[in-house]
């Protein structure tokens, strides 16, 4: 089905602004949970155990997102995505300005971090089916030769998003003390409701994706998608998940565990480093994520997926290393090959590929049960994770790097149990095959 190219560029925004948001919000609470939060909120703990729990905070949002994705996951197999992405939106945007709004420790003792988990609680709840979303709508509306190229544009947004939160911090690291932690670190949280209102704005405009007018049309919407996934795609949700381990847990691991590394006494760099070296890698990535999309059309999306993965594999004991030798110039150069080249070139194939796993009846949800159960193993975990290892070894390089390494193989393997999707038309009811795609069969 040809889509116009209006549609198709109001798409693109739609999806892309509010990756753009989820990435901001999510790298900013990241960010400040790394620097800020554990100050704010847990006042009462000594620096190690204020960290971890600030982490588990940010944990805590990653145990929401499977619910949601659950949750929207259904209604956007049931009543469309366009509608489901509106909600979601707002749900998470102004999850994320009540944040900064929010009393520290030190005017309402307990109550703020008990208020500051229900946000994130909250905010985790609506990004649960953003992503996946944005991922199916994109996929959907993409001219089939050319999907992985435009599928990865909305994950643009995912890189600027995470851009602007850490140009912002890398800017409030300079602040002093007295004036970050009284007032500044609440601007960045407040600025998300202008996000909001330019991401509702465009999602209002938008029509629905063409492959769900087509079940519309024939009447073959799903009424209990989720157990029609698990009844017959739960290969597919479990090759979803093992793609995404070195692909999501790289990217939180690289984009904010390694700023808490490089801050810490160990290695002992100032608070812009490793904000700094996070913008320079999301800047980059504004680059690589559609350049692995494009490659992907014309290689097929495993090869990509595989390379990135090698390459992220191959990296993480040399990475940890270098960045514990405290040299600002190296912790730049490892963030950007660990994010832009590694994550991004796994992200750029997966924008495409995963929506292409599974049936239309099923897609959204599909999509959402991968992503997000594999964000709460992968990502949200990750550096919660990552902080009790470093806690435990006196901040040694070399478990961050093992870590790293546990996940790049597990990502590197599932690649070769994966059927290849690069072709498949997307109005299909039935699953991709379990055993790789005939390119006749495909396109037919």
């Amino acid at each position: 089905m040809q889509v116009p190219p209006d549609q198709l560029r109001k798409a693109t925004l739609a999806a892309s602004v509010g990756s753009a948001l989820e990435y901001y919000d999510f790298a900013l609470y990241g960010t400040a949970s790394a620097l800020i939060f554990g100050k704010l909120f847990f006042p009462a703990f000594g620096v190690s155990q204020a960290l971890i729990l600030s982490f588990a905070t940010y944990a805590v949002g990653f145990l929401a997102r499977p619910i949601g994705g659950l949750f929207f996951g259904m209604m956007g197999d049931k009543l469309g995505r366009k509608w489901v992405l509106t909600i979601t939106i707002a749900i998470m945007g102004l999850a994320s300005t009540f944040v900064g709004l929010l009393p520290t420790a030190a005017t309402i003792g307990v109550w703020a971090p008990i208020i500051l988990v229900v946000l994130r609680l909250l905010q985790g709840f609506g990004a649960g089916a953003e992503q996946a979303g944005a991922t199916v709508l994109m996929a959907e509306y993409s001219p089939p030769p050319r999907r992985g190229f435009f599928s990865a544009l909305p994950f643009v947004g995912i890189q600027a998003g995470t851009l602007l939160a850490a140009a912002v911090w890398a800017l409030l690291g300079l602040a002093p003390d007295e004036v970050l932690y009284g007032w500044l670190w609440r601007v960045p949280f407040l600025a998300s409701i202008f996000l909001i209102a330019v991401a509702v704005f465009i999602r209002l405009r938008l029509k629905e994706s063409p492959t769900f007018v087509e079940l519309e049309k024939h009447e073959q919407i799903a009424e209990h998608p989720l157990p029609e996934l698990f009844r017959t795609a739960r290969r597919h949700v479990w090759r979803g998940i093992g793609l995404r381990m070195a692909e999501n847990g790289g990217s939180y691991l690289f984009s904010t565990l390694s700023i808490t590394f490089v801050t810490s006494s160990a290695v002992g760099l100032g608070k812009s480093i490793g904000p700094l070296a996070v913008a320079v890698a999301s800047g980059v990535g504004i680059l690589t994520v559609p350049l692995a999309g494009a490659l992907s059309d014309r290689f097929g999306r495993i090869p990509v997926y595989r390379a990135g993965a090698i390459f992220l594999t191959l990296l993480a004991m040399p990475a940890w290393y270098l960045l514990s030798l405290g040299n600002p110039v190296l912790v730049v150069v490892v963030v950007v090959l660990g994010v832009s080249i590694g994550v991004n070139a796994m992200l750029g194939a997966q924008c495409a590929m995963l929506p292409e796993l599974f049936g239309n009846r099923h897609r959204y949800i599909g999509v959402a049960v991968s992503r997000e159960f594999s964000a709460v193993i992968a990502g949200g975990i990750a550096p919660l994770l990552g902080v009790w290892f470093l806690s435990m070894t006196d901040y040694s390089w070399w478990p961050l790097g093992i870590y790293t390494l546990v996940l790049g193989v597990i990502t590197t393997i599932t690649t070769f149990i994966t059927p290849e999707t690069r072709g498949r038309t997307l109005t299909r009811i039935a699953d991709a095959p379990l055993r790789g795609i005939e390119q006749k069969q495909a396109t037919a």
